[in-house]
């Protein structure tokens, strides 16, 4: 055992193996999650650089409006406006990239590891972009691209699916990767709002954008699954082989309807390897069985579960969003991306090894429920709507209609099933969703269907 003289001297030989010279960040953005991250790194510091090793140092800090910046842990002589010149500095190890978007932050990042810096980003849209050449820069330059705080917010799932996870064989990743949808969804479902009332009840609380098309839309939570599918199966995914579907058509009485099924809506983010052959990526919104973990998930928390091999099943929960949570994890890569620099050292690359071909997720079976707006739910014109189903030659039955009013007499309920406009929802089994788009595409024909059906997937 050591006693202290001998406990002091392990540390004093251990701090030799770190440079002695400080570890210098430069910082592209100063918005929400930018400004938090200068806040840790200056408030933190001490701290960090005892984990690190050696001094980490908030050398330089890139916006668009320096004058505009107030948050009192960033001097004024750090703040520029010159983003492309902090990039080249050589006095500049880390640089942070929180500015978001496809360019000029491609330009930046690319620039950034082409002269020796390791980058540290939370920008999901380029990496499910770029992603692939950005690694390879990485690799070829011998400096890391750490990217945590891109997926999930505050939860570590990266990482673990680059290190902690690469003895294994992951199958199936899916969960909750968007915050905003997630919160809508559940206002919808604990408060009774429509989508609109619970869309403006995000926007007030800072969840969701003055332009909320990138998260209702599933574009984010595509982003997402395509960094998580690259990761999982070592082959590059991008958004474009993305299929995406959003929440902006669920309604109120499609919670409701849910609920008397208990089940929730929730906007899973899926990926999948169908054996040895091919990978699938998705987003989607589905019917949740409240027995399932995913349907305890929220308000703007974020849950995803990975399926591998060996490990079986896992689960990472936590905050998705918000400044704070998210400047952690930028933190925690800046951290490990500044000891790396101190020991000499990098990660591991990212490996594109993986021959496997894209699947269409157009071969995928799943039980369904498809919701047809009617204008007139007489049971004639319902059967109508049936007939579609089995000409197809699916295993469909019609669910009991949702009703509306407090009925108490006896016999039929009138609001239900007895003519009328309403909602007719179908259970529909096995089937693929090559023939759900071709019985979506019949049902918009028959007469009394008034809008486009609606199809949610059943996760039990």
């Amino acid at each position: 055992m050591l006693d202290k003289n001998n406990l002091e001297s392990a540390q004093c030989a251990n701090d030799d193996c770190f440079a002695a010279d400080p570890i210098r960040v430069g910082l592209l953005g100063a918005g929400t999650v930018g400004s938090q991250t200068a806040r840790l790194i200056v408030e933190e510091n001490a701290e960090l650089s005892a984990r690190i090793g050696a001094p980490l140092e908030l050398a330089a800090v890139a916006c668009l409006h320096p004058e505009e910046v107030d948050a009192p842990w960033i001097s004024k002589d750090l703040l520029s406006a010159d983003a492309g010149a902090i990039c080249k500095r050589e006095d500049i190890d880390v640089i942070v990239e929180l500015i978001g978007g496809l360019e000029p932050a491609h330009t930046f990042v690319k620039t950034a590891l082409e002269c020796g810096k390791s980058v540290v980003t939370a920008n999901k849209a380029l990496l499910a972009k770029f992603g692939p050449e950005l690694y390879e820069c990485a690799q070829k330059n011998g400096v890391d691209l750490s990217f945590e705080a891109s997926v999930a917010g505050a939860i570590p799932i990266l990482r673990p699916l680059r290190e902690s996870l690469v003895g294994d064989k992951i199958t199936q990743i899916f969960g909750i990767v968007n915050g905003t949808t997630n919160y809508i969804l559940d206002e919808m479902t604990v408060r009774g709002l429509d989508f609109d009332s619970a869309l403006r009840a995000a926007q007030e609380k800072g969840y969701a954008e003055a332009d909320p098309t990138g998260d209702v839309e599933g574009f984010d939570a595509a982003n997402k699954a395509a960094i998580l599918a690259t990761l999982a199966f070592q082959m590059p995914i991008s958004i474009d082989d993305v299929s995406v579907e959003g929440i902006s058509a669920i309604t109120a009485e499609d919670i409701a309807a849910a609920s008397a099924q208990n089940r929730v809506i929730k906007l899973l983010a899926a990926v999948a390897s169908d054996t040895r052959v091919a990978v699938s990526a998705s987003v989607y919104p589905a019917l949740v069985s409240k027995e399932h973990p995913l349907a305890s998930v929220h308000g703007s928390f974020n849950a995803v579960f990975v399926k591998a091999q060996a490990a079986d099943d896992l689960m990472f929960y936590g905050r998705g969003a918000g400044g704070a949570p998210t400047a952690s994890a930028v933190v925690g890569d800046i951290v490990g991306a500044a000891r790396n620099i101190a020991r000499g050292c990098n990660d591991a690359s990212v490996p594109m090894y993986n021959a496997k071909s894209l699947a269409s997720t157009r071969s995928i079976r799943a039980d369904f429920v498809v919701r047809c707006n009617m204008e007139d739910t007489s049971l004639a014109l319902c059967g109508e709507v049936m007939d579609v189903f089995e000409e197809h030659g699916v295993n469909a039955e019609r669910l009991p209609m949702l009703c509306q009013t407090q009925y108490d007499g006896e016999g039929d309920c009138p609001a239900c099933g007895i003519g009328g406009p309403g909602d007719l929802r179908v259970l529909v089994k096995d089937c693929t969703e090559a023939d759900l788009s071709a019985i979506l595409a019949d049902l918009q024909k028959v007469g009394a269907v008034c809008a486009k059906p609606l199809a949610l997937r059943i996760i039990e």
